[in-house]
């Protein structure tokens, strides 16, 4: 098995390196670099993500241990100072850039959504990443508290981020919305929670040919001027046609009961096409967004920083970011059927072993690494203590 690359090695090979050498020439990072360039700085915090290092140290101690393999992903030393002058020096963006690159290879091989019709859909929120303030006093969010925001606009086709921008934390929601500006479609329909119901904001997406669902406020004041079609449906209340100030056509409303939790929904939306049922559907895939943040918050090290300058958080957040992409990447080419987490959980445990890729794919997670442990070497398996 010694012909075989390692893990970490194979991995590397997915990711677009012309793109990303591109972005680093745009940006002259590597300008008066001699050995630890901006592909080595991505290498290394690759590996901390996959691994789940959240220290300069454990980073180097880990990669130390595994010097024999260096050849194999491109490395020729690593030190604590290189590591945290080039977090705190070289510009973000590369690795932002290098986001939307994987973002590019993803979307051709997603899975569709579970809906029978066939408008691309999306859901746009933002997590909110807890700072220390005294360590990171440019991220003031409160009197007493730091945080960054991260929005993402989540294309439920495969339940990637299609788009991502990282704010302080204090700004609204909607007012990030609307400079952003996230790139739809016609014709896409987006899901959005009450904190982006904004009349002017929602207007804006009519106008570009875009369908949103969003939830009403309790205190919503609207003028019933029609209703649609009722059908016999278990839980729909409501199909009513409305009008809003500020908002100068006509919105659906649709009052929907929901059993399991017994309690009544109200729905906007300028959608007059799909039935009431789908409608409050959309709405409450919504929540797979909502589990797309839990996820990358307990997998991905974007809570706990190697450095407390913007630029290396910044750094950290889009690596984290391009690891997600790469893992679903992985998953989607090879349509590996256990989810992103046991494959997540099994790089970490074989990243720096020379196994093939299409080996990891054939067995059961609970059984992987296991396996692949027992054909290790002796001297192999005695490094394991």
């Amino acid at each position: 098995m010694s012909h075989v690359n390692t893990v970490f090695g194979q991995l590397l090979q997915l990711l677009p390196r012309h793109d990303f050498e591109k972005l680093v020439e745009q940006h002259e990072t590597d300008r008066y670099v001699k050995d630890f360039t901006c592909w080595r700085q991505l290498t290394t915090l690759l590996y901390a993500q996959i691994k789940g290092h959240d220290s300069l140290r454990d980073i180097v101690t880990g990669l130390s241990a595994q010097s024999d393999k260096w050849y194999h992903i491109g490395l020729n030393s690593v030190a604590r100072s290189t590591l945290a002058d080039a977090n705190n020096k070289r510009d973000w963006h590369i690795y932002e850039g290098l986001f939307y690159s994987l973002l590019e290879r993803c979307r051709d091989m997603t899975p569709r959504h579970k809906f029978k019709f066939k408008n691309p859909l999306y859901s746009l929120d933002s997590t909110v990443i807890s700072l220390c303030l005294s360590l990171f006093p440019w991220a003031k969010y409160r009197t007493t508290k730091g945080a960054l925001k991260i929005h993402f606009l989540l294309d439920h086709r495969g339940c990637i981020p299609s788009f991502a921008v990282v704010t302080e934390g204090r700004r609204h929601d909607v007012a990030v919305a609307k400079e952003i500006d996230p790139p739809l479609l016609p014709d896409s329909i987006i899901a959005l929670d009450r904190a982006y119901l904004d009349l002017k904001y929602l207007h804006s997406l009519h106008e570009k040919g875009c369908y949103f669902v969003t939830r009403a406020k309790k205190n919503t004041v609207c003028e019933i001027t029609g209703q649609q079609k009722m059908p016999d449906k278990k839980g729909l209340l409501g199909d009513l046609v409305v009008r809003m100030d500020g908002y100068p056509q006509d919105l659906r409303l649709v009052v929907w009961r929901d059993e399991d939790k017994d309690r009544e929904f109200a729905f906007l939306t300028n959608n007059f096409a799909l039935a009431a049922s789908t409608i409050a559907a959309i709405y409450k895939t919504r929540w797979q967004i909502e589990l797309f943040f839990k996820w990358i918050k307990q997998n991905l090290k974007i809570k706990s920083f190697l450095g407390t300058s913007q630029n290396a958080v910044m750094t950290q957040i889009w690596v984290a970011m391009c690891y997600y992409l790469l893992i679903a990447y992985v998953q989607y080419q090879s349509r590996y059927k256990y989810g992103l987490l046991p494959l997540a959980r099994i790089f970490r445990e074989i990243l720096m072993d020379r196994v093939s890729l299409l080996d990891i794919f054939s067995l059961d997670p609970n059984k992987a690494v296991r396996k692949i442990r027992k054909t290790r070497s002796p001297a192999a398996q005695l490094a394991l203590f």
